[in-house]
């Protein structure tokens, strides 16, 4: 494969919904499956959020547990993964925590018109690399380059603007779903993905994997038809 393996990672409400419209992040995971998700970064080699995460979340995106952290570097492995984010003009705040924790480097894929100050924008950021990505941003591109960088497995979080970019291109390879037990309700949240053409449509369905509870959430994992 010429690109990363790549793995959708989601947590949704019910009506499938990622957030609500109040002004602190809604939490729609139990810490169980947070706990899950620290596994499947661990086994990571890099994971990627679009600018509207970052900006909205402030994430720092490292692995949580000090004994995973252990065990990658007994590896020989960076004890946090790569962080990717893409951003079509690359306005982001370089002193947001995305990019000062962690000890792998960061990644940043631009459109070409941002671009040029985006370079200028993180040139005194040590460990950041600024990538044309092509107008608008390509995802296809964003993943040969992540690959050409040696990175085999990639974790995309989110959101959903970016869920949508790789579904829609067909550039997931698993899908994993964590569904609340309650429901939002209001057509002005976010929701896991917008309108598009999806080659996983009725015709072409994921082939789901696995299913099963943690607590009262359900876990799903899915995988494109390609990657059987």
């Amino acid at each position: 494969m010429d690109r990363p393996y790549t793995v959708l990672s989601c947590a949704m409400s019910l009506d499938g919904y990622i957030d609500d419209t109040g002004p602190e992040r809604l939490r729609l995971s139990s810490e169980q499956d947070f706990d899950e998700i620290d596994e499947v970064r661990a086994a990571c080699d890099a994971i990627l959020v679009g600018a509207g995460t970052l900006r909205l979340d402030n994430p720092r995106l490292l692995i949580r547990s000090s004994d995973r952290r252990r065990r990658r570097a007994a590896a020989g492995r960076t004890e946090d993964l790569v962080k990717v984010v893409l951003s079509e003009s690359g306005k982001l705040d370089p002193d947001a925590r995305f990019f000062t924790t962690g000890d792998a480097g960061k990644l940043v894929y631009t459109g070409t018109g941002g671009h040029a100050a985006a370079v200028e924008r993180f040139r005194d950021s040590g460990g950041v690399t600024v990538v044309d990505a092509g107008e608008p941003p390509n995802p296809g591109t964003v993943l040969a380059d992540l690959a050409q960088r040696g990175i085999g497995r990639l974790l995309v979080e989110g959101g959903g603007h970016i869920h949508t970019l790789f579904l829609t291109a067909g550039l997931a390879d698993e899908l994993r779903v964590a569904v609340a037990p309650f429901f939002i309700g209001d057509t002005a949240a976010p929701r896991f993905v917008g309108s598009g053409s999806f080659p996983n449509g009725p015709g072409n369905p994921m082939r789901l994997v696995e299913a099963r509870s943690i607590g009262d959430m359900a876990i799903l994992r899915y995988l494109a038809r390609s990657t059987e």
